[in-house]
């Protein structure tokens, strides 16, 4: 089955046709999220559908998370068989599964070795405590210090919200967790100015912890020469290099990795959105040289469960089956011409496109008052989903099973959205 034909396989049921009561949602979950005025019940490759029956094309995927869309079948078959087997047990067992899904990612990643657990935050979570744990047991580093990017994102518990290079998603949380340190993003002459600075007495840049490509800081690709030189300054250090994959992996930048972009390989990385095509999982994996976790060093509950794990496989094998990296490149190259014609259309409101694979930024002029979030509202008018990467970028993360023509459609629909809008 080939990418351009898989979503009319699909067959989908009348979603119901009512409003969604607002208020009495809002009565009951905590407003953690500032949530469009939309509520989805169903879903087919690229499509969902709202409460009331109205179609929509999904560029959003769940935030770079539905990899095979929605109600794909070879994930429909893979949940189905396995919670009629066995949906969870402890980590005190072997997992089946869990070692399945961690020698596929071994062979088709630089990694040895895999800790699961259930989310993008998790995982770097994991890569935080792996590094701090090196840099006590093999640096012997008093206070080893993470230096991250500014405008990054790593995630919401303590820890990741801290090594998050964005103030706004700091305040009210203080005192955060010491030990972290902020550079700009694609400057290596900041990186190597924070390493001078940091080492002294007692501390010392135990690890460089950044995104191949900033997501939530507004689609920004990592810079080829940039991290080339980052990895040869972690080699000459014994610095950690980490890898925040958390969106651009899994096949989202066209290539199974974000790194593979860049020509260089980290000693740590981490995955979660794409991984299972939606069901909650996330991964942290490392080299062999700096696998210095043992039984009591960390865990995780639901970590790697048979049902998970199941999900993923059925993702990594679709992957490879249905040859979705070929289309991810195809169409990403595709919908960045698409957003290029009409960026060169409206010069005065728009002035860059960026990304790599299916995940695409479209930037708009600073001295433009219209936002990001203007525009994601207008498209959902037109039957549109995207998100924005900050108020100045509209970020599009369609499905990797994305067609040609959902492309040309997409870019039609920005294009009504844009008119309604100026």
């Amino acid at each position: 089955m080939s990418p351009e034909t898989v979503i009319s396989d699909f067959s989908v049921t009348s979603p119901p046709t009512q409003p969604f009561d607002v208020e009495n949602f809002d009565h009951f979950v905590m407003k953690t999220y500032g949530r469009f005025p939309l509520a989805l019940t169903k879903g087919s490759g690229c499509r969902v559908w709202d409460t009331t029956g109205r179609e929509y094309l999904d560029f959003v995927a769940g935030i770079a998370t539905c990899t095979l869309g929605h109600a794909h079948p070879a994930l429909i078959k893979a949940v189905t068989e396995q919670i009629q087997k066995l949906h969870h047990v402890s980590n005190l067992y072997y997992i089946p599964e869990q070692g399945e899904l961690a020698q596929w990612i071994v062979e088709h990643s630089c990694a040895d070795k895999v800790f699961f657990c259930n989310s993008g935050a998790e995982a770097n979570e994991a890569a935080i405590k792996l590094a701090r744990k090196y840099a006590h047991q093999v640096l012997d580093l008093e206070i080893p210090v993470i230096v991250t990017a500014h405008a990054s994102f790593h995630g919401r518990t303590l820890a990741t919200l801290t090594a998050t290079g964005q103030p706004k998603y700091q305040q009210g949380f203080s005192p955060l967790v010491p030990g972290f340190a902020y550079v700009p993003y694609n400057d290596i002459g900041a990186i190597e100015n924070a390493i001078t600075d940091i080492d002294e007495g007692n501390s010392r840049v135990a690890a460089i912890m950044l995104e191949p490509l900033q997501g939530e800081g507004g689609v920004r690709p990592g810079d080829l020469e940039y991290f080339q030189r980052l990895r040869q300054i972690c080699d000459d250090t014994g610095i950690l290099l980490i890898f925040d994959e958390v969106q651009v992996g899994v096949g989202r930048t066209g290539k199974y990795w974000g790194y593979e972009n860049l020509g260089v390989e980290p000693d740590i990385f981490t995955s979660a959105k794409g991984l299972a095509g939606g069901i909650p999982i996330g991964a942290m994996m490392c080299k062999d040289f700096c696998n210095v976790f043992e039984p009591g060093s960390h865990a995780s509950t639901f970590g790697g469960n048979p049902f998970a794990c199941a999900a993923a496989l059925s993702v990594a094998h679709t992957i490879e089956a249905e040859h979705l990296l070929q289309n991810v490149q195809a169409r990403g190259e595709q919908l960045r011409a698409k957003l290029g014609a009409i960026a060169l259309k409206y010069p005065k409101l728009f002035i860059e496109v960026r990304g790599w694979g299916l995940i695409n930024g479209l930037e708009l002029h600073p001295d433009t008052a219209i936002t990001s979030l203007d525009l994601v509202k207008e498209a959902m008018n037109q039957g549109l989903l995207l998100a924005p990467a900050g108020p100045k970028v509209l970020r599009f993360v369609p499905p990797l099973i994305v067609s040609s023509q959902e492309v040309e459609a997409a870019a039609a629909k920005l294009e009504q959205a844009i008119a309604a809008t100026v």
